[in-house]
């Protein structure tokens, strides 16, 4: 396989026609998501600098990032056969210091970040952007504490961070453009698929769209109409299948025939539809939590999680592949 990360530095170059090249990263908080960031920058032949409360967490970290680069590797993100190793800061201020980019990968504790996001700014240089993998609180509230809010910003991956393509890309009130293009040019020239959020909104896009699948499978298991396992088989074998090629405008359009999406909403017009979903979600009492616990420990059965999650990864590698061989240079994009 050859090395394309020369190809992913020179888009970096390009796209840093917004502020300096970006060459060095630093992720805070190197848990499941942030371990993967830094395999990825790495991959890209960044420079990285994870910070870590503590010394004794750098084994663990070392091998999420070894565990993820066959699949960064199988992806074309890097020739190179091992990771190269990372610097180590326990001194947040310290491990920032020259950092062009910082992702932010603390829990989603909005009284954290808000603690957090003053000292990542403090100890940036002005002209460096931090990235919050946050996946609902706004950019506007994580820049208020910020004497540097234009530099601020939302960059949300999906979990396996370093193999999930799309990463949206939402600015808060104070983000400038120049950032915001930044942000974009930066995630796609390490392979990711960003998504500009053109309003931030509370659970951005993407979450919106998974919540409302969430929530009647959490309806349907209370009301006792289904088991997980059979939600999950229809989703998987359904419309799981055609929504991870096109998505569902798309498919919804090519319901209408020749007539497009117009035809389709004519004929299948949602309004004349009975409401059978709910807009909030059921009390989640003990009895529901400890029956979808239960139901989803049964699916799991027969395999460990480690068997499950290598299964998972070894299928989206083949779907993005096979997305990328059918669509060809020319995939669909907003």
């Amino acid at each position: 396989m050859a090395d394309t990360s020369t190809d992913a530095r020179q888009g970096m170059d390009l796209g840093a026609a917004e502020g300096r090249p970006i060459n060095k990263a630093a992720v805070v908080g190197a848990g499941l998501i942030g371990s993967r960031w830094a395999a990825l920058f790495l991959a890209a032949g960044l420079e990285v600098t994870i910070a870590v409360r503590s010394a004794s967490r750098e084994a663990a970290i070392l091998d999420d990032i070894a565990s993820a680069w066959p699949a960064l590797r199988r992806l074309g993100r890097t020739g190179l056969a091992e990771p190269p190793r990372p610097a180590f800061a326990t001194d947040i201020e310290e491990g920032l210091r020259d950092a062009d980019w910082v992702q932010e990968n603390w829990p989603d504790d909005e009284q954290l970040k808000l603690e957090l996001m003053p000292r990542l700014d403090d100890a940036c240089r002005p002209d460096a952007v931090i990235a919050s993998s946050t996946s609902g609180i706004l950019p506007s509230t994580l820049q208020s504490v910020c004497r540097h809010p234009e530099r601020v910003v939302v960059g949300h991956p999906f979990f396996p961070a370093h193999i999930m393509p799309l990463v949206e890309v939402v600015g808060g009130r104070q983000t400038s453009q120049s950032t915001l293009k930044r942000a974009m040019a930066f995630y796609t020239s390490i392979g990711k698929k960003p998504l500009l959020c053109r309003t931030e909104a509370p659970g951005f896009i993407t979450n919106r769209l998974q919540e409302g699948i969430i929530r009647e499978f959490i309806h349907l298991v209370n009301d006792g109409i289904a088991t997980t396992a059979e939600l999950d088989y229809c989703v998987s074998n359904g419309p799981g299948l055609r929504w991870a090629l096109f998505g569902p405008a798309f498919i919804y359009m090519m319901s209408g025939g020749p007539g497009g999406m117009a035809a389709a909403l004519r004929q299948f017009d949602p309004s004349h539809v009975d409401d059978w979903g709910h807009a909030p979600y059921p009390e989640m009492s003990d009895r529901l939590i400890d029956e979808l616990d239960a139901q989803t420990a049964r699916q799991a059965e027969g395999r460990s999680l480690a068997e499950w999650e290598a299964l998972r990864d070894e299928f989206l590698i083949r779907l993005i592949e096979l997305k990328d061989e059918l669509m060809g240079t020319t995939p669909m994009v907003p």
